[in-house]
């Protein structure tokens, strides 16, 4: 029997793409297998662990259980993608300032999930972020580190957009100090480079 396959077009990380792809190729393996992004993991493929977590228009959601055909005409961000902007590099510097990475497969959707969370733009409370965190496992850190550099993260921000120190700039936080930092290698695995488990 002949597989059923569609063309779709969609943005990926800024950049537009058109690609013929199997009906059941779920947009994790699209991302990884054809466009060669391997920053987000295969882990549970039920949804659960949080390695595939990708942003689809603006909203994190679970690669292995979103297929690459209902992206067709939809925005989707990578940890690449994220990274390469430098929307998460004070995100970045602070998983590796204190710890909060070890070997690294949980980081991308951990780093997602966090930016989504921060993008609200106040400070949430250590339980807040274990909440938000929930459905991304780390079988390395204990979480303590993680949730550390989280709130770390959004004490900074928070002060940095206060009216005494300035506004964000198109909801974007940014300081001179995180623009030009330079992600840790476990953070991001870039398109070519060495493909992580």
């Amino acid at each position: 029997m002949m597989e059923h396959v569609r063309s779709i077009a969609l943005t990926v990380n800024g950049e537009d793409v058109r690609e013929t792809v199997e009906a059941r190729t779920s947009l994790v393996d699209f991302l990884r297998e054809r466009l060669g992004l391997t920053g987000s993991h295969v882990g549970c493929e039920q949804g659960v662990c949080g390695a595939c977590t990708v942003r689809l228009d603006d909203v994190t959601v679970r690669g292995c259980l979103v297929l690459a055909v209902q992206c067709a005409g939809s925005r989707v961000e990578t940890i690449e993608g994220v990274s390469d902007t430098g929307e998460i590099a004070d995100l970045q510097e602070a998983f590796v300032r204190r710890n909060a990475l070890q070997c690294g497969f949980c980081t991308p959707g951990m780093l997602l999930a966090a930016q989504e969370l921060l993008a609200q733009g106040s400070v949430p409370s250590r339980e807040e972020i274990r909440v938000h965190l929930t459905g991304n496992y780390c079988r390395c850190t204990g979480y303590q580190a993680i949730v550390e550099a989280v709130e770390a993260v959004a004490r900074t921000r928070c002060s940095i957009t206060s009216p005494s120190s300035g506004e964000s700039r198109d909801g974007v936080f940014s300081t001179a100090a995180t623009r030009g930092a330079r992600p840790h290698p476990a953070l991001s695995a870039s398109r070519g480079g060495k493909e992580e488990p």
